[in-house]
């Protein structure tokens, strides 16, 4: 959810390929072996780094640390926890991945993921130089919409593994049908935490009442499953130094094009995005009557991570919801 990823080495469209000098190393591998110091390792031997020259903390995040490690083969970017394990980071890897593969937009392509000696986990990838400005929104909008296009999945919405939105847990059961996908494992999912943790039978049950109806919103529309971001605010959008859009820290999985909107109240999409968008994924009917039935999933999130302050707007979103399908 908030971004932990700030980086400095060039990529943009026209060099998806490795640079020359990561020619060599390997695809995304999980750690099985411990040592001492695993990432330094990893960037001296499969990372084909001979000296590491600097190190230096990065700011920007609030869940991992994050270091720059410069070194006579380029610079890495690595993100660590000494909280958590694995899982987060392989489920951050793989979707950083499968956006790589669509070669649409870019992102930090990752090399390495693995336990620390102390606790904790860590993930190495590719380190990105900023530019000074977000990019254009038209192209951010047109290549998120390639993006769309070019990922997708015979399995149905899911993805391989359960990953994150910020902290809360992201389960991504393979499910053949988006409407039980969403109402279960994305709102459900959220309505039952906040039961749990605040007590809060209101929400929970109007929210239940929401899900068990919501099904007149996807009428006469297709729904395929498209590779999404999941978590795309401005804190995971930003450009290359050749003025190319750059998205990170993602909470991947295959659903409905239009969740991607989600986070939309917090990252300045404009209309030149939109237009953008729609001119690759054209839009369908009904999509202004399900914009808030995605903007709530994050709403419902910020609420379990943050506190009331965001339950007036998920509270507001599903009475008008309730109004408008007459239940």
């Amino acid at each position: 959810m908030l971004a932990s990823y700030i980086g400095i080495s060039s990529l943009n469209s026209s060099c998806f390929p490795p640079r020359p000098c990561f020619a060599k190393r390997k695809p995304f591998a999980v750690s099985a072996a411990m040592s001492d110091d695993p990432i330094s390792d990893w960037i001296l031997s499969e990372g084909n780094a001979t000296r590491i020259t600097r190190t230096s903390p990065i700011g920007g995040g609030c869940i991992n640390n994050a270091r720059r490690y410069d070194t006579d083969a380029g610079s890495f970017f690595v993100k660590t926890n000494r909280g958590i394990g694995p899982s987060m980071f392989e489920g951050e890897a793989l979707g950083l991945g499968a956006m790589y593969e669509t070669r649409t937009i870019s992102v930090p392509r990752p090399f390495k993921v693995g336990p620390l000696p102390t606790g904790g986990s860590y993930i190495i990838m590719e380190f990105i130089e900023f530019g000074a400005s977000r990019g254009n929104q038209s192209v951010l909008g047109r290549k998120l919409a390639e993006m769309h296009k070019a990922g997708k999945s015979e399995k149905g919405f899911g993805f391989d593994v359960d990953n994150t939105i910020g902290s809360t847990p992201q389960i991504n059961t393979w499910t053949s049908d988006w409407i039980e996908f969403y109402g279960k494992h994305r709102l459900g999912y959220q309505l039952k935490l906040a039961l749990d943790q605040y007590g809060d039978s209101t929400i929970y049950q109007k929210g239940k009442r929401l899900v068990k109806n919501m099904a007149p919103l996807f009428q006469n529309i297709v729904i395929e499953p498209c590779l999404l971001h999941g978590d795309l605010w401005s804190g995971n959008i930003s450009s290359d130094k050749n003025g190319e859009p750059v998205i990170l820290d993602p909470a991947c999985y295959y659903g409905h094009n239009e969740a991607e909107f989600g986070m939309s109240w917090c990252a300045g999409f404009g209309g030149s995005f939109y237009n953008a968008y729609f001119e690759v994924m054209p839009k369908q009917p009904g999509f202004e009557k399900r914009r808030e039935i995605y903007l709530l999933y994050h709403y419902l999130n910020h609420y379990n991570l943050f506190g009331s302050s965001y339950r007036s707007s998920a509270m507001s979103i599903i009475d008008d919801y309730l109004l408008m399908l007459g239940v």
